[in-house]
């Protein structure tokens, strides 16, 4: 083995080590987020980059919208990992305001072309609830 082999070893150990670290911290950072309300719904905007529709889950529970991204690294033909920096699970959390009567069954989640998660948690209306 060469020298510039055995550099060349030891430079890709390290950057696997600080890809790998650094896909970790992002998988332990919640997911950024917009809370947003209008006069009839919540509007949760998560930041959701690289995910598709079969990566999302979405949960209402105990006052809050949860959301999970199970994210997955695509294969590119002819190339090899160096960095693997991009966490592949990330979770979110944002809680609705404690006085906030919603009806979560009816609400909706939009993966936008932009990256971004939309979830609209439409507030009880008074014909609801009588």
């Amino acid at each position: 083995m060469t020298l510039r082999e055995l550099g060349r070893s030891v430079g890709n150990a390290v950057f696997q080590r600080v890809g790998r670290a650094a896909s970790k911290v992002q998988e332990t950072r919640p997911l950024p987020a917009d809370l947003l309300e209008s006069d009839d719904a919540y509007l949760v905007v998560f930041d959701a980059p690289g995910a598709t529709g079969s990566d999302v889950q979405v949960r209402f529970a105990d006052g809050a919208v949860l959301v999970r991204l199970d994210r997955f690294r695509e294969f590119h033909e002819g190339f090899g990992m160096v960095f693997p920096g991009r966490g592949m699970s990330l979770d979110g959390r944002v809680e609705l305001p404690p006085d906030g009567e919603v009806d979560a069954n009816a609400a909706s989640a939009t993966l936008t072309d932009s990256g971004t998660l939309e979830v609209r948690v439409p507030k009880e209306t008074q014909s609801a609830e009588a």
